[in-house]
Order: structure tokens, then sequence, then C-alpha cells
């Protein structure tokens, strides 16, 4: 085969190979560490209505729209004259120049006040605050400042600074208790166990790593390319040293006799699916695909020639010695290896075990339909800190969190803002709407509009559907941080019933060519099914679970999924090419055990993104088990399948 004949000729011109792949790797990692500005920083949905009225707050204001505000509290008498001014006053003084504030002081709105008539909050929008990294970083230090000057500037009075953005700071500033640390020591060398078991050499470990830290290289200077002429959100950024990781342990572990064929065959097919979702016109799709098929070329690229010349340096793999089961006690559950439906390609369970399995699989699946997209609930980000001192006041005040994610609405040149506040106020679930005088622009106002609850709830998402419903007419636009889910809902999980199964019938062409069209079915089969048990799994684990997040960031099931399927794909082909069968399961844990020694922490949505990536590791060798692709299928040209 063609394979054999690279193999060859890299052999031949190995150090010239090596010396081309250390030179990706230096040369590669400096280029993509200075191109990372060039990825779309915001992780907001583009082109959704939200998205533009946001963009068109930005560029009149300066700031607010997709970032959300700054909530100060205070526990004080403001309904006095005296003490209204003052708190005015404090807060123009304080915010800083360029902020927007709005509050009982300057409107007068009972909305503002709690139930207990003497706490009362105010929403700050600093100056300087744009939806990527920079900005938000900017906001972060507003509200230390915030906090500092309002203490000084009114003694008397009890003040706090909360948010959802100073929430996801004092999570990030808490750092891995002790337990997550002992847990982080734990993983990292469990995972250096598995590659020493796997492997047995000091070479065979550092050599998936090099082939993995060259691909990662690779794959996001490509991806930082296309960047320079598409949006590609910077998730880009998660996605693919992880699949590199997964991939490089899987491939290192197959015999070099079928390295080679079968990582051409998962590499073209997952690079079929991922050019589907590259050329769709969400973003976010958009970016998970271009990184996808960045990652399967170069990691193609790296196995035709760089495993070769490491192969021949470490030598060859050290197979496991297989685990014999048991078949003389019946009674304590012990059973004898599952033979197989050669017909459908299913396995036989010799007892319940493998049903029960894909009976999970397929109710994990189940339970991502049930997938609630948006920033986890504010209680649910961080226990303990200034911030949710802040959150905790406005809850023993009868505050509803929505608070958190107000709404902004651009009424343009010639509109009635007043008349809009008063037709939002009575939108169900609004809990006050005002137009401050200050905030008016080149004709142009913005009235801001708080809700009860937080959008990611079933409630919050109701209300800002009614609230454009109900200013439909008006001719303005509805933005703000609340409206950034409801984008990405509409905008970019609405085009998923006609990517995925266009992905997914690329890559069964692409496996029909190489394993025949029963093996490729079910290689489909079990990525679809590992992608969607991994959303499934964080929906049980986050969603329903204890963490009681009451949502999943959006753009995590995306990744995870695009992640699952591939790595599925990629042990289904290495299965049919006679792989060894324990290769799936050591890159599963490896993986598993890499994500959650670098991520566990209190930080939610990190935590968020590993759970979702040991999920897709594990269900992707779970289906890949369960709809078994057999071995020793020999690639057929398209004449022999007609």
């Amino acid at each position: 085969m063609w394979t054999e004949r690279v193999r060859t000729a890299v052999l031949r011109h190995r150090a010239a190979v090596g010396v081309v792949w250390l030179l990706v790797l230096l040369l590669g990692g400096a280029t993509a560490a200075l191109g990372l500005g060039r990825l779309d920083q915001s992780f907001t949905a583009s082109d959704g209505p939200g998205h533009r009225a946001n963009l068109a707050v930005q560029e009149r204001y300066g700031n607010g729209a997709a970032v959300a505000p700054l909530v100060a509290v205070v526990t004080w008498d403001v309904r006095t004259r005296e003490s209204a001014e003052r708190l005015a006053d404090a807060l123009d003084r304080v915010a800083g120049p360029g902020a927007r504030t709005v509050s009982y002081a300057g409107t007068g709105d009972e909305g503002f006040l709690g139930a207990d008539g003497r706490t009362a909050y105010a929403l700050v929008y600093p100056g300087a605050g744009k939806p990527d990294l920079a900005g938000l970083a900017a906001v972060e230090e507003a509200a230390v400042s915030l906090r500092a000057g309002l203490r000084s500037a009114l003694p008397e009075a009890r003040v706090e600074v909360t948010g959802v953005l100073p929430l996801q700071h004092d999570s990030a500033l808490a750092g891995p208790g002790a337990a997550a640390l002992a847990v982080k020591a734990a993983c990292a060398l469990g995972l250096l166990l598995v590659l020493v078991l796997a492997f047995r050499s000091a070479l065979g470990v550092l050599a998936p790593l090099l082939l993995a830290a060259v691909t990662s290289v690779g794959a996001l200077v490509l991806v930082e390319a296309v960047a320079g002429f598409a949006e590609i959100s910077f998730v880009v950024v998660y996605l693919v040293p992880v699949t590199a990781f997964v991939v490089a342990v899987h491939r290192w572990a197959q015999p070099p006799e079928t390295a080679a064929r079968s990582a051409v065959s998962g590499g073209a097919a997952g690079a079929a699916a991922c050019a589907v979702l590259a050329v769709c016109p969400a973003a976010f799709l958009r970016s998970v695909g271009v990184a996808g098929l960045a990652v399967c070329a170069v990691g193609t690229a790296a196995a035709l020639t760089l495993t070769p010349v490491l192969r021949s340096v470490a030598g060859p793999v050290a197979v496991p010695r297989p685990v014999r089961r048991a078949r003389a006690f019946p009674a304590v559950g012990l059973v004898r290896p599952a033979r197989a439906f050669p017909a459908v390609g299913l396995v036989r369970p010799a007892r319940a075990l493998p049903a029960v399995g894909l009976v999970l699989l397929v109710l994990l699946t189940g339970a991502a339909t049930q997938l609630r997209v948006g920033n986890p609930e504010a209680r649910a980000l961080v226990a303990s800190g200034p911030a949710r001192d802040g959150l905790d006041r406005l809850a023993a005040a009868g505050v509803p969190s929505g608070v958190l994610n107000p709404l902004e609405v651009l009424v343009p040149e010639g509109g009635d803002a007043a008349e809009v506040a008063a037709r939002a106020a009575r939108v169900p679930g609004v809990l006050l709407a005002a137009a401050p005088a200050a905030w008016q622009r080149s004709g142009s106002a913005l009235v801001v509009v708080v809700p009860e609850e937080e959008p990611m709830t079933a409630a919050g998402a109701g209300t800002v559907t009614a609230l454009r419903s109900a200013l439909a007419d008006t001719g303005v636009l509805v933005g703000g941080s609340g409206v950034v889910d409801r984008d990405l809902v509409d905008g970019v999980y609405g085009l998923l019933p006609c990517a995925v199964p266009l992905a997914a019938l690329a890559a069964f062409g692409v496996l029909s060519l190489r394993l025949g069209p029963g093996p490729a079915a079910r290689a489909v089969l079990g990525g679809l099914l590992a992608a969607g048990a991994s959303a499934g799994a964080l929906v049980v684990v986050w969603q329903w679970g204890p963490a009681g997040t009451g949502a999943v960031t959006g753009w995590v099931p995306l990744v995870v999924g695009a992640f699952a399927f591939c790595v599925s794909l990629e042990r289904s082909a290495a299965s049919a090419s006679g792989g060894p069968g324990w290769a799936g399961g050591a890159a599963a844990v490896a993986g598993a055990l890499a994500v959650t020694a670098v991520g566990i922490g209190p930080q939610v949505e990190l935590a968020l993104l590993v759970s979702g990536f040991a999920a897709g590791a594990v269900a992707a060798v779970a289906s890949g088990r369960l709809l078994v692709v057999r071995a020793g299928l020999r690639p057929r040209s398209s004449p022999q399948l007609v």
C-alpha cells in the first residue's frame, strides 16, 4: 500500500523528518502563542438579533451590551432625599469616567429596593468593558474599585458589590482546595502510571506526548491562519490539545502494520465530518469544524511521518498481556467472553452488562435533549467571597437574582423611550423598566429592563421571548447579557438537526470506501452515541445533579460532542484495521486523567468542560465496545463497493 511506501521513504530520511517536526513544534509554538489574539474571545453567538443589538449599544455607548453590569448592594435608608442624593453622587464619582449607572436614587423606581425597604441595588456599567478577555478583566478590576469607593463614601452603610463577572472572578481566585489538589496529584500520577503500563519504556511514554504536542501546535497555527479572514472562537484552544492527546495515545498503541491504515481511515472520516461543520454559518460550529479538521489533518500527517521515526528510536510498543476471564464462579457474577452476531456486528452478552451499557448510553443521549443552554446560575458560581456576600444580601432582602442579567433596549432616533419602558414594565416576569435621562446618545436612548429570573432558566427565557414580542412593532433592538444564551439556542443549536446528519453522512461516506458500508454505519452510530451521551452526562451531573447549575455553558456541549465523535471514529477505524482492543481503553483513561489533573478546581465552567471531556472519552470507548467493528477488513475501492 501507499502508506508502506511513505513509511519506507520517511525512514530513509528520518533525520530530516525529525528536524521538520521539531521546527513545527518550536516555531509553530511561538507563532501560535502570538496568534491567539486573532481568535474571537467574546464567547457569544454571532449574527443573532441580540448580537446585533449588543454591537449597536457597544458602538454608541462604549460599554454594557453583552457584558453583565456590576451590582452595588447598599443596606441603608435611601428613600430620604438626602441619602438618595448621597448615593447618586457616590455612584457618579466612584464608577469612573464613561460609566453608566441606574438606581433608585435616579429613577425613584421601587423595583430597585428590597422587601425590607432598606436594601437598594444599583446597576453599574463600567466605562471600559467589552465581551473579550481584556474587557472582562477591566470589569473585574472596576468591581474592586467600586466596592472600596462606595464603602469610603458611605461609611454608615453596608456596601457589597456583586455581579456575574465578580462571582466568576472570585471563583478563579479561590483556587483548588486541599481535596482538589489531592485529586489533581492523584490523576497526574495515575496518568503517568497508565502510560508506563501501556508502553513500558521512557521513550514509549514520551512519544505520544510529543505527537500530541506537534499536532496541537500545527493545528492551532492552521486555525489561526483561518481566523485571519473568518471569525473563529477562542473555544478551539480547549478542543485542539485534548483531542490531539487522546488520538495520539490511541495511535501510538497501534502496531506498525495497522497504525498508518487506521490513522488514514479515522483521520479522513473525522476531517470529512468536521469539514461540514466548518462551512456552517454559525461561528461556534464553524470554529469547532475548522479546529477538528486541522487536528485530523496535522494528526494524520504526524502519524504517517513522525510516528515511524519515533518507533525506530523507541522500539515496538509492548502489548499488555490480556486478562483471562474466569468461568469457575458463576455465583459471583463472573462471565465468559461475549461472542458476536456476525450479521449485525452487535455483541451478544453472556450476561446483561453490555445491554445495560447500551441502554445507559441511549438514556444519556436522551437526556441530552433536555439540555438547557446558558451560563450557570449565579448561586452555583462560587460558594464564598465578596461577590457571594453581595448575592446573599440581595437574596436576604428579597431581590430576585434576575437583576444580575438585565436587558438593554436600544430605542432609535425618534422613538419614545418612556413609552417603551412603560410597555416593557407590563411584560410578565419583568421586575422593572426604566429610561434614565443620562442614557442618550445621538438621538437614541437606552431602556434598562430588569427581569425577575435569570435568563438560563425556563422562566427567564420566557421573559426574553415575551419582551421581544411586546416590543416587536416599535423598531427597538433588545440586547444585554440576558439575550446571549437565547441567540446561542436559536442561531447555533437550531442548526444541529441539519448539521449533525450531514456530518455523519460525510463520515459514513469516507469510512464506507475504507471499511465497507456495514462497519462504517456502526462506526458512525457509535460516534453519534458517544457525542450524545457526553452531552447527556453534562445534563445529569450538572443541570440535574447536586451542583444544580440550572444550565450548561452553551459552547461546552458543542466542543465535547465534536471531541467524542472524532475519538469514537478513530477507535472504530483502528478496530477495523486489527488494532488491539486495549488501546481505546488506555487512551480514554489517559485522556480523562489528563483533563482532570489540569482542570479540576472551583471554577464551574472549567469543571463543566473537564467533566464533559472525561465523559466523552469514556463514552467513545464504551460505544465502540458495544458496536463492534470487525477487524481484518481490507480497504475497498469504489468499484468493489458497487
